[in-house]
């Protein structure tokens, strides 16, 4: 058969990005000539939404992660064929099927304990000191659980084998799963849905999955999966367990980060000033958190809905951290170094580059020519911003103007819609001017980017007070006697390109008799706020004439 892999998230928000390495893996493994299928797994009637299931298919399109079959979507297509449909929801009469061939083979049974009753023999095991293990009793009477399940609610629990289970996997190994694995697990809900361990067994088996790549933190679901393959009669595909990806200081890498972030900013707003915290409760509403906002800030677990969360980041000035794909999309990072990056979680391509060091910058064509399970490693994966912003800087410093000026766009259509609207003309100029300075797309429109100078207007940007001291109060003349000379000529040159700017100010130092720097700089500082700055002719032809002349006056009226 051909190598056929799958990623099937539950459509509950955006994609992590542990998840996006994971279906990027199961894709490269496909190749061209395997499947590579989209499975939605949305049986968690609860917290599964429709809105999410179309992000998670945006995010992965936008990484150029292409199903071969699965959901249709705009701009991947989709193929049902025989195998589908692809979403969970609409497959139950299969699980059902399977459901109740198990219980009529005595491989499953109905248990109507309450959620209180397990909660009340957990708490016993815990106070006996042994780990809870549900099983089966041994007086149980199949017959009669049949016809109480008829008329009461009831779970459907799958009898696990008594023996320890071995499983091989193609990154750990064989592993033995001991009894603290094996309980009798449920396999159908009470509310009319499978749990995720049937359906997605079911659905491997159907679908012709041969490999499946997933994190380890499913590790320990793979006996429960193993038994039901064996129970049911089902080929088991070969497993792969991906290492786990953690921030850089060895915390998991997880949604709860961002709240964790806002939380830590909200207390601190609270310490500087008490009378914010209206303003805060009115961001999180008793609706939305145990509590409302004094909840959220005890409970270390809590999670706000990311719109809340935004705007709290937004209240509070914060960029939260990137978790999800569509936080690094925000962000501004191209998709093609995403992937490049993550690729790198846990896998190595093994190769040199030119000179003799580990190749780490590649293209998905690259990767998916070399992937390979036996160069996945075992260890945990730890995720370096700064690598990814070295990655997205470098790519972008290799883009010619027109590249760069057109992912920009395109960013900017999503994020800045405002600032894609400015003039055509000028923002190709600009664009050309600021790119080697742009670590993400972002950056180009940054009010405190390299180029935000050129964004804010003329009365709304700050002086920095050593560039103001060191630039325009020092000297005999002093810096402003040398900015109102400047002033002056670029009042009459009527050329007002970058390469006309620099000549008339090199013919103006020199007329002066000063090195162009202490020209360049006083006129720098009066017309961005700071002595750093793209090439001076650069900045005052994408500021223009009348934005040069009032922040001129400006400067000279504020900080002399």
């Amino acid at each position: 058969m051909p190598v056929t892999t799958r990623f099937a998230p539950s459509p509950t928000g955006h994609l992590h990005i542990g998840g996006a390495r994971t279906a990027l893996y199961n894709w490269a493994l496909a190749r061209d000539d395997g499947r590579f299928l989209l499975r939605v797994e949305d049986t968690d009637a609860a917290r599964s939404s429709e809105e999410a299931a179309a992000g998670i298919l945006e995010d992965l399109l936008w990484l150029g992660i292409v199903w071969s079959e699965g959901p249709v979507a705009e701009g991947a297509g989709g193929d049902p064929r025989e195998i589908g449909p692809f979403r969970q929801a609409e497959r139950l009469s299969l699980y059902r099927k399977a459901v109740d061939r198990l219980i009529a083979e005595g491989r499953a049974y109905p248990a109507f304990e309450t959620p209180e009753e397990l909660d009340a023999l957990r708490r016993q095991a815990r106070e006996e000191k042994r780990n809870f293990r549900y099983r089966c009793a041994a007086d149980f009477d199949r017959d009669a659980a049949l016809a109480r399940a008829a008329s009461e609610p009831h779970v459907v629990r799958f009898r696990m084998p008594e023996t320890p289970l071995r499983v091989v996997d193609e990154i750990l190994g064989e592993i033995e799963f001991g009894e603290e694995h094996l309980d009798d697990f449920v396999i159908w809900k009470r509310d009319g849905f499978p749990t995720y361990h049937l359906a997605v067994v079911v659905d491997d088996e159907a679908m012709g999955i041969t490999h499946v790549l997933r994190g380890q933190e499913h590790l320990n679901n793979t006996p429960r999966h193993a038994a039901l393959q064996e129970a049911l009669g089902y080929r088991a595909p070969v497993y792969a367990h991906l290492p786990v990806i953690f921030n850089a200081d060895g915390s998991k890498m997880s949604k709860r980060d961002k709240d964790k972030a806002a939380r830590a900013a909200v207390r601190q707003a609270l310490k500087e000033d008490s009378a914010r915290k209206a303003d805060f409760e009115a961001l999180v509403p008793e609706a939305t958190a145990p509590k409302g906002l004094d909840g959220w800030l005890k409970d270390k677990r809590s999670q706000l809905p990311t719109d809340l969360l935004d705007g709290l980041a937004l209240d509070l000035g914060l960029a939260l951290p990137c978790i999800e794909v569509e936080d690094f999309r925000r962000a501004g990072f191209l998709p093609d170094v995403l992937c490049n990056y993550l690729a790198l979680l846990g896998w190595s391509p093994g190769e040199k580059d030119d000179e003799g060091k580990d190749l780490e910058r590649f293209d998905r064509a690259f990767l998916q020519a070399r992937f390979a399970l036996d160069r996945v490693g075992v260890s945990n994966a730890r995720f370096d911003m700064d690598k990814l912003l070295a990655f997205n800087q470098q790519t972008i410093a290799e883009q010619d103007d027109a590249d760069f000026l057109a992912a920009w766009r395109d960013w900017a259509s999503r994020y800045a819609v405002a600032d894609a609207a400015r003039d055509s003309d000028w923002l190709t100029r600009f664009a050309a001017m600021i790119r080697s300075r742009c670590r993400t797309l972002a950056d180009v429109s940054r009010r405190d980017g390299p180029g935000g100078f050129a964004w804010v207007d003329d009365d709304a940007y700050a002086f920095d007070a050593k560039a103001v001291e060191k630039w325009l109060r020092k000297g005999e003349p002093d810096g402003f006697t040398r900015l109102e000379a400047a002033g002056a000529a670029l009042a009459t040159l009527e050329d007002w390109a970058s390469e006309a700017i620099e000549a008339r100010m090199e013919t103006l130092a020199e007329e002066l008799g000063v090195g162009l720097g202490k020209l360049a700089q006083p006129l720098r500082v009066a017309v961005t706020g700071s002595a750093s700055s793209p090439p001076l002719g650069d900045t005052l032809a994408a500021l223009g004439p009348e934005a040069v002349a009032r922040r001129i006056a400006r400067c000279l009226a504020e900080c002399r």
